[in-house]
């Protein structure tokens, strides 16, 4: 992207309220950031632009102002991809309501690589951890992506085995990509950057506010080809499964002891089809061959969700 209309989409979608479904339309009815913000008396004469819900936004914001957010843009060494472009993921631009815009540090997946999201509760048992980190080491040794959305409990864990094997992990923030949640991972941050990749659809600067975190579920399925999910029966954890369902992912369930209150949501799972792993060659075996043995390629079936 030529430099002025990143800096003029970057200007856009710093405006209060403006979000990502108004920045796509304002950017296919002008077909360019640069002249979408010389026009910007005209927004609110484009009908699909008006009626997104909320307010919206007004221009506020002068040509210095634009100029520093570029600034600090560029020495926050982040990089941009568009749903226009080639470098966008694949497996995510054919989801519902992909993210027009993507903010990154590192390097996304070849479209031919195999990523498994995992997902789980923030309080995490002992034998929680220990399975979510056991499960990506063992995913990552065989080539596979592990997608996480860098909280504590099982997503660190995860994270965390696949970096010890030297794989490659993608975190997805429900923040800025400059704004590291919780302050405790910055290490494991910067070890994501190095050998992966963290992933924001949030302009830089954005807390991480708790609306956020749904959004940011649709992409951590949206970028995978299953999810695996140890849960509690009403756990956030559950909203990625709903993603995963909608965008016809595979989903594995870990269970858990039936006396634990944060394994009710994986069981029942298990009970409306998803498909019970014990370990990382039970997900290896829908996708490579050398795993399938004598059981053959297995895929969930979830009819009694649809």
């Amino acid at each position: 992207m030529e430099e002025k209309e990143l800096k003029y989409l970057l200007a856009i979608y710093n405006l209060p309220g403006m979000g990502q479904r108004r920045l796509k339309i304002l950017f296919d009815y002008f077909q360019s950031f640069e002249y979408a913000w010389q026009q910007s008396d005209f927004w609110e004469q484009i009908p699909e632009y008006v009626s997104v819900h909320g307010d919206p936004p007004e221009k506020r914001c002068s040509e210095s102002q634009v100029e520093r957010l570029f600034e600090e843009f560029l020495r926050s060494e982040t990089r941009v991809v568009t749903l226009n472009d080639d470098a966008y993921p694949s497996l995510l631009k054919n989801i519902y309501d992909p993210p027009f815009v993507l903010f990154y540090r590192g390097r996304f997946p070849r479209n031919e690589d195999i990523c498994i999201a995992m997902v789980g509760s923030r309080k995490a048992t002992a034998y929680g951890r220990l399975m979510a980190e056991t499960i990506a080491r063992d995913l990552s040794e065989k080539g596979v992506w592990v997608v996480s959305g860098m909280a504590r409990g099982i997503d660190t864990y995860s994270h965390q085995g696949c970096l010890k094997a030297g794989g490659r992990t993608i975190a997805v923030l429900g923040s800025g990509i400059d704004v590291i949640y919780p302050r405790e991972n910055k290490g494991l941050y910067e070890q994501i950057i190095t050998s992966g990749l963290v992933v924001s659809e949030f302009p830089l600067g954005t807390p991480p506010l708790p609306q956020h975190f749904p959004a940011r579920n649709r992409i951590i399925s949206g970028l995978s080809h299953g999810v695996v999910v140890e849960a509690a029966e009403k756990s956030g954890s559950l909203i990625t499964v709903d993603f995963a369902l909608e965008q016809g992912r595979d989903v594995f369930a870990l269970p858990g002891p039936v006396t634990s209150p944060l394994s009710k949501g994986t069981h029942k799972l298990i009970r409306q089809g998803a498909k019970l792993i014990e370990t990382a060659g039970d997900i290896l075996e829908d996708y490579i061959e050398e795993y399938q043995g004598d059981r053959g390629k297995s895929k969930n079936d979830f009819d009694l969700f649809t």
